[in-house]
């Protein structure tokens, strides 16, 4: 590694190279540099010079679990030194990649968080069809549960990214790539509804290319979503563990109660790996069992 070079500037150049080159979102790109930071004010702004060896990064993920940092975050962070050194050897500031020399703890799976069927139907009918923003919350939550979106997916859908005619959405997800996604007919009407009778009197006659938008007019955001979403979950009763990552895992996990393959939910749920998606087996496997309840002789 070049000996003039400081470990700052090195993330710096690694941060500016996926979001440039990779085209990470903004949510992969600040979850980079809050690791990367970590590990620069551990190594005290060293010379990046004198990070040839495994021995400070050992030294790093060891202060990681001393500070009680679960199994799962360690190897989060372990994963983001791999990938910054790989960085850094393609790019020829190193000669070896000193990660290679490290395992990665076993984080214990949990399985996925999510609502049953009723508790659904009671979350889509918390917001009132009778107001702008009622009619907005109804079309994000019935979009966001119909297609399975991260939140980020949901609040930057554009307009013309739905077609209610044919029924599919177009995404853009980690990685800066594109899916389409099949949309239900409740869905479809629910946001048809919202266009007509609730998105003019929010804009007032602004302009806006995003679907879902503030009553000032703007994109909804992630901190508003959430927010929303709280407060509709505590209007039917729904308290604990409600995010807008719940209503994804729903969507998996009920498009598996109904008999959908492990693939399609992955290209649905946009898993580059279909390890990803495997933390819904359990699912598949209880499905297993009233299969052969139902339809064995010997049962």
């Amino acid at each position: 590694m070049n000996r003039e070079g400081s470990l700052a500037a090195e993330i710096r150049h690694f941060i500016d190279f996926c979001r440039i080159e990779k085209g990470l979102a903004a949510n992969s790109l600040d979850s980079y540099g809050r690791d990367l930071d970590r590990f620069s004010c551990f190594c005290g702004g060293a010379d990046a010079s004198v990070l040839q060896g495994p021995e400070a990064i050992g030294k790093y993920l060891d202060s990681l679990y001393q500070s009680a940092c679960s199994a799962r975050t360690v190897a989060r962070h372990l994963t983001t030194l791999r990938n910054f050194y790989r960085h850094l050897q393609r790019e020829k500031r190193i000669d070896a990649n000193p990660t290679e020399l490290l395992s990665a703890p076993r984080a214990i799976k949990a399985i996925p968080k999510f609502l049953s069927g009723p508790e659904v139907e009671k979350l889509l009918l918390a917001p009132s069809p009778e107001t702008p923003l009622g009619l907005r919350d109804l079309a994000m939550l019935q979009l966001l549960y119909a297609c399975g979106l991260r939140v980020s997916e949901l609040i930057n859908v554009e307009i013309i990214n739905l077609n209610p005619t044919l029924g599919y959405l177009r995404v853009t997800g980690k990685g800066n790539k594109q899916r389409l996604i099949p949309v239900g007919r409740a869905a479809i009407a629910a946001v048809e509804a919202y266009l007509t009778a609730g998105r003019p009197l929010l804009l007032k006659g602004k302009a806006s290319r995003y679907l879902f938008i503030t009553a000032r007019g703007a994109r909804m955001t992630r901190q508003g979503f959430w927010k929303l979403l709280g407060l509709h979950g505590k209007s039917v009763g729904i308290f604990h563990n409600l995010s807008p990552h719940v209503l994804r895992h729903s969507f998996a996990t009920h498009l598996l109660e109904g008999g959908a393959d492990l693939r399609s939910v992955q290209a649905m749920l946009g898993h580059a790996d279909i390890g990803t998606t495997q933390i819904y087996t359990h699912v598949a496997r209880g499905r297993l069992r009233r299969v052969v309840d139902d339809h064995h002789p010997r049962a």
